[in-house]
C-alpha cells in the first residue's frame, strides 16, 4: 500500500490488536469481520461512502456504528469503527485490511491451541489437491453454484480430517473468493498467516514425501541462511527424480536430479 493507506493501515491496525490482546473470542471476531466484508464488497453506495476522502474519519466511525451496532459484537465493533475512520486510497483498501483482520483471527485462534503450524499445512495441502482434480476445481469455483452448497462440499471433504481454523478459511476462500481465483485465495491467507506469525514459508518439492525430521532440519537450514524462522511446505513430484527444489520468497534452489540431467544434457550439445 502506498501514500495514506499505509497510514490508515497502520491506526485500524492499533484498534484491531487491541481488541486481540483484551482477550476478545477470536473465532467470533473473524466470523463478523468475514461477514462485514461481504456486506461492504455487496454495496457499491456503502464502498464509495466508506472510501470518500471528503468525509472526516469520526463522521465514517459513527457510520460503522449505525450500521453494526447490536449486530456484531462490541470487540468487532471497534475494530470496524477504528477501520472505518481511517482514510484510505481506495475502496478495496478498507475491505482487504477488514479481511486481512479476519484471517489473523483465525490464525490467532489457531496459535492459542498450539496448531498454527498444522493450519498452515492443511491449508496449502487443500490447495493443491484441488489444483490437481479439474473436476472439484470446477465444482469449487463455480460461482454461478449457491455458496452454501459449495461451503458444504468443502465441509464433506474436510470435515473431521483437519483443525477448525482450516476448516473455517477452507470455506472463506470457496465462498467468499472477493474476484480471486482459489489459489490466489489461499495463497494471500497463507501470506496472512506468515506475516502474522513474522515467518517466511519455503515451499519444498521432492520425489518422496519428507519425514517430520527432514522438515525440521531443512527449516533450521534455511533459518540459518535467510535468518527468522521459516515454515516449511512440502510437494511430492515424482518427476524431479531426487534431491529437492526450495522456493522461499523470490529465490529458487533448484538441488533436482532432473536439472542436473537438463544442465548435462546442455552442456554436451553446447
Amino acid at each position: 500500500m502506498q501514500g495514506p493507506s499505509r497510514a490508515a493501515a497502520a491506526a485500524s491496525r492499533e484498534a484491531f490488536t487491541g481488541v486481540l490482546a483484551a482477550g476478545a473470542d477470536r473465532a467470533r471476531l473473524a466470523e463478523e469481520l468475514f461477514a462485514v466484508v461481504g456486506v461492504i464488497d455487496g454495496s457499491a453506495t456503502l464502498r464509495r461512502a466508506v472510501a470518500d476522502p471528503s468525509r472526516e474519519g469520526a463522521e465514517k466511525a459513527q457510520l460503522a456504528e449505525r450500521l453494526f451496532a447490536g449486530k456484531v459484537s462490541a470487540e468487532a465493533l471497534v475494530v470496524l469503527k477504528g477501520a472505518f475512520g481511517q482514510r484510505w486510497s481506495s475502496e478495496r483498501d478498507l475491505t482487504d485490511a477488514i479481511e486481512a483482520y479476519a484471517i489473523e483471527s483465525v490464525i490467532a485462534h489457531a496459535e492459542a491451541d498450539d496448531r498454527a503450524d498444522r493450519v498452515e499445512d492443511e491449508l496449502f495441502r487443500f490447495e493443491r489437491i484441488v489444483a490437481a482434480d479439474p473436476a472439484l476445481r470446477a465444482a469449487l469455483t463455480d460461482t454461478q453454484a449457491p455458496a452454501d452448497k459449495r461451503a458444504d462440499l468443502v465441509s464433506s471433504l474436510l470435515r473431521d480430517k483437519v483443525a477448525p481454523e482450516t476448516l473455517v478459511l477452507a470455506r472463506q476462500a470457496v465462498v467468499a473468493p472477493r474476484g480471486r481465483r482459489f489459489d490466489r485465495v489461499v495463497e494471500h491467507y497463507l501470506e496472512t498467516a506468515s506475516s502474522r506469525r513474522e515467518q517466511q514459508t519455503a515451499t519444498v518439492t521432492s520425489a518422496v514425501p519428507l519425514t517430520d525430521e527432514d522438515r525440521a532440519r531443512l527449516a533450521a537450514g534455511l533459518a540459518a541462511i535467510y535468518g527468522g524462522t521459516v515454515h516449511v511446505n512440502t510437494v511430492v513430484d515424482p518427476r524431479v527424480m531426487g534431491g529437492i527444489r526450495v522456493e522461499i520468497g523470490d529465490e529458487l534452489i533448484d538441488g533436482t536430479v532432473i536439472r542436473k540431467l537438463d544442465a548435462a544434457r546442455r552442456a554436451m550439445g553446447a
